[in-house]
């Protein structure tokens, strides 16, 4: 087997085996070489080391009676790695199927022992994610979109009483010069220039479909367009008290419901018009907004402090 070979494997032995608790011997490493037929004397397997050392690995000797080695510094931290992967497994728009993918990757980053320490659920708060595995490539081609100044076409899906997907429009093909992308309350949204309704618009990117980039060039951002100002004004937040709430909606309203509390939301049909729904809300002034939006569509059944809270919201406006 060729010298580049060996030095590899060394490589990996030392990578997944050693830190600085951990230490191999020479003999270590030339019982694993064994393993791929593999036979080298200690000078060899010195200057193998040395080698990775001059390509930058961070091998530490440790002399002593026989010479012990460890690799010293990776590309993270345990704690560094807790903070990434609690930030993953956390994250909304991240699927389950993708979390526990790149769970796997980041612990690959920290010394070997150290990821038994990784191997823990992380609380939240009971959080819907994602089902949407195209989100990942939706996010890439947007970036990419709005670096080249190009145009993407996608269909956009609604969701019926059924919790089925359905295309807007029979599957109108929507055309959009990309500007940004937004990140609130653990969803990504698009906003660009609109070329049907000739305005900026958003979009919810986990209800994109079929995205591509056009071969043409996007329309130029407004000067006056300023992405702050416009996150502010979308998506104002006020915080309250945690609640458990009963709500009886019109079936049209089952996509306002899944877009904020997503898929896996409890909802049973109660006639031909309408269906309940139990959510757990925070009983703010901006949750109690978002029900008097609906325009009488949708009304709360219970608890009596959720019910009595959205009386005094009205009460006020009299």
């Amino acid at each position: 087997m060729a010298l580049i070979n060996r030095t590899l494997i060394i490589f990996k032995y030392l990578w997944e085996i050693s830190d600085e608790s951990h230490t191999v011997s020479l003999a270590d490493i030339s019982a694993y070489l064994k393993q791929y037929d593999i036979a080298a004397d200690p000078r060899t397997l010195r200057k193998d080391i040395e080698q990775l050392v001059e390509f930058g690995v961070d091998i530490v000797k440790d002399r002593k009676v026989q010479n012990l080695y460890h690799v010293a510094s990776r590309h993270f931290e345990a704690p560094e790695v807790k903070l990434l992967i609690d930030a993953v497994q956390s994250a909304r728009f991240i699927t389950p199927k993708k979390s526990k993918d790149l769970v796997k990757r980041l612990s690959a980053f920290v010394a070997p022992h150290d990821t038994k320490l990784l191997n823990r659920q992380l609380y939240i708060d009971g959080r819907s994610k994602a089902t949407n595995e195209s989100i990942y490539i939706s996010v890439d081609r947007i970036q990419t979109a709005i670096s080249e100044r190009k145009k993407i076409t996608f269909c956009y899906f609604d969701y019926s009483p059924s919790k089925e997907r359905v295309h807007r429009h029979d599957g109108q093909v929507y055309s959009v010069s990309p500007y940004a992308l937004l990140w609130n309350n653990d969803t990504y949204y698009l906003v660009g220039f609109h070329d049907h309704r000739q305005q900026i618009s958003k979009f919810r990117v986990d209800r994109i479909d079929k995205m591509e980039i056009s071969g043409e060039t996007a329309v130029s951002k407004p000067k006056d367009f300023d992405v702050s100002e416009f996150f502010a004004q979308e998506f104002s937040m006020l915080n309250g008290k945690e609640s458990k709430v009963t709500l009886l909606c019109q079936n049209v309203l089952m996509n306002s419901i899944i877009d904020r509390f997503g898929e896996s939301v409890h909802t049973q049909p109660m006639d031909e018009t309408h269906f309940k729904a139990e959510v757990t809300v925070d009983l703010s002034s901006n949750f109690y907004g978002w029900v008097f939006a609906s325009v009488g569509k949708m009304k709360i059944l219970g608890p009596q402090e959720a019910i009595d809270g959205f009386e005094a919201i009205m009460d006020s406006f009299k």
